[in-house]
């Protein structure tokens, strides 16, 4: 296989792009997330999650430009598997997808991520990287479901930071 180093860099370039935003509004959803649940009076835990969903509200805001019905829906979930994962990637994780067995059905496989890392650094439980990871997730579709009139939901079957050697996730169409 050949090497491409100017579509390595172009690769790297946007990443970086992507990190450097998210590193500049960190702070600021930290800051909202405190706003929306009391002032403080939260365990850390609570804040974690709200910041979650606030930020997976804005990652499925972010998206709806980029997805379409143009190739029906299973194009339409192609390309909201292929937001999911670039988002991810950006931070640093192996990512892939791969068709469900039914129609609608996408299996979302995590073989690395940086975020246990991070939790083991800072002494959190390996519980809430799961938690935090599912609820931005859930709160990914929320705009993206209401914008569509659609009805996707995502379970975690297997996690990382359980020691099950990857997080695979099943995105959905709910019946």
């Amino acid at each position: 296989m050949s090497f491409n180093a100017e579509k390595e860099i172009t690769t790297m370039w946007k990443a970086m792009q992507g990190a450097q935003k998210d590193i500049g509004m960190i702070w600021y959803r930290w800051r909202k997330a405190v706003a929306e649940t009391g002032n403080g009076n939260i365990s850390p835990k609570e804040l974690s999650l709200k910041a979650a969903e606030i930020y997976g509200d804005e990652l499925g805001h972010g998206f709806l430009p980029r997805l379409n019905w143009l190739k029906g829906e299973e194009g339409f979930l192609k390309g909201l598997c292929g937001n999911i994962i670039g988002e991810w990637k950006k931070q640093g994780a192996l990512v892939e997808v791969k068709p469900g067995d039914k129609p609608f059905e996408a299996y979302l496989i995590w073989t690395r991520c940086p975020w246990p890392t991070y939790c083991n650094q800072y002494g959190v439980d390996m519980e809430e990287d799961v938690q935090n990871c599912d609820q931005i997730l859930q709160s990914i579709l929320v705009p993206v479901n209401k914008f569509f009139g659609v009805n996707y939901s995502i379970e975690t079957l297997k996690a990382i930071p359980r020691g099950q050697g990857q997080c695979l996730r099943r995105l959905y169409k709910v019946e």
